[in-house]
């Protein structure tokens, strides 16, 4: 499943609606949009970052929730009903427990450099180094399952 053009993808949730996605096996980011899942590729990991605990709430969770990789070929359509229809993907996600985000905030090469740390996640969706990825995965406990699934290679 490893290949050389595997690449690693923050996803920004709640963790009520991160946690739905785990349970039925999809990604779903940027409000359903597609692009952002067209860019990812069967293979590739994926972790998600959740700032508040419900969509509808002011609960801050501000932790990382989920960590997988992608399986499923192509985004899909998704009738959630009233109207809305997002776009999904296939995801195989490994056991894994929240960690705060203050516990790897000066770690991550996406986030140094910037004392507005929170802003990057509101692109919703973004690409990050397969080492910061690396340090996600092993702050979540997630190291060990996410190697044997091919998830990370064994070189990082």
């Amino acid at each position: 499943m490893t290949s050389p053009a595997q690449r690693y993808w923050v996803g920004v949730a709640s963790r009520e609606h991160v946690l739905a996605g785990v349970r039925a096996g999809f990604a779903q980011v940027c409000h359903g949009k597609a692009g952002p899942l067209a860019r990812m590729r069967p293979g590739d990991g994926i972790v998600y970052y959740s700032p508040r605990e419900r969509f509808d709430s002011d609960v801050p969770c501000r932790a990382f929730t989920a960590l997988g990789h992608v399986v499923g070929e192509a985004p899909y359509r998704f009738d959630m009903g009233g109207g809305f229809v997002p776009y999904r993907r296939d995801v195989e996600y490994v056991p894994a427990r929240d960690v705060p985000i203050g516990k790897l905030r000066g770690s991550l090469s996406f986030l140094s450099g910037s004392s507005s740390w929170g802003y990057v996640f509101r692109r919703g969706c973004f690409e990050i180094p397969a080492r910061d990825f690396l340090l996600i995965a092993r702050a979540m406990g997630a190291a060990a399952p996410a190697r044997s699934s091919g998830l990370l290679p064994p070189s990082v």
